[in-house]
């Protein structure tokens, strides 16, 4: 690890205490040079992209923490919905200690001028989750698994947010109930498949046009 990333872990360390008072604002940075004692323009230094970067560095961090996770995991075994599970959940108990954190960032990008930097924060979490998985795919199923992925996983955090149970065990029931679904949908999609070969590629096409718009 790089020294300059050694110092950016170590101002979002000092700036979190400070997110659930002053959400992911300027101040952060301030905040957490005076906490580590550098000079003020030392933290903006780091994170030239103001509490924006320093937010994407969080959920950069996070994801990081979740590969190493299932890395150290023994994922083989499992089938591909318990991996999945398996991921997500590692994902959300690493933030457990900076629950009010996440609820500000999602706050933070649902303001309309964020929401762009909010859906690809989302899509590399997603994307993170399948690649440690191993997925290799490159057609049709690679932007599929991600889009139902997305949706599992967002709706799983807003859930999480609220689930005050001991070991947040309702969140962990909610998204096997969420994968199941998914499962369901794939399920209909193959049988609809065979019945219009042409549709995986027409659709395909159409995700690659929106990835080269940088919509996906």
């Amino acid at each position: 690890m790089s020294e300059r990333e050694t110092r950016r872990r170590a101002v979002l360390a000092a700036a979190l205490p400070h997110v659930p008072f002053d959400g992911w604002t300027g101040r952060l940075l301030d905040r957490a040079a005076a906490d580590l004692g550098l000079p003020g323009g030392e933290t903006h230094r780091l994170f030239p992209g103001g509490a924006s970067e320093l937010l994407g560095f969080f959920a950069a961090e996070a994801d990081r923490r979740m590969i190493e996770g299932l890395a150290a995991g023994h994922i083989d075994s499992l089938r591909v919905r318990e991996r999945i599970a398996l991921a997500v959940r590692i994902r959300l108990e690493a933030a457990l200690p900076h629950r009010e954190a996440v609820r500000r960032a999602l706050a933070f990008y649902a303001m309309p001028h964020n929401a762009p930097a909010g859906t690809a924060a989302l899509y590399r979490t997603v994307d993170a989750i399948w690649r440690a998985l191993g997925d290799a795919s490159t057609d049709f199923n690679f932007y599929t698994k991600r889009a139902l992925l997305a949706g599992v996983y967002a709706a799983t955090l807003l859930f999480w947010l609220d689930d005050r149970a001991e070991e947040t065990a309702a969140t962990w029931r909610f998204l096997d109930r969420r994968i199941a679904d998914v499962m369901r949908i794939q399920k209909v999609r193959g049988r609809l498949s065979e019945h219009l070969p042409s549709l995986d590629r027409i659709v395909a096409a159409l995700c690659r046009g929106l990835a080269r718009r940088g919509v996906l």
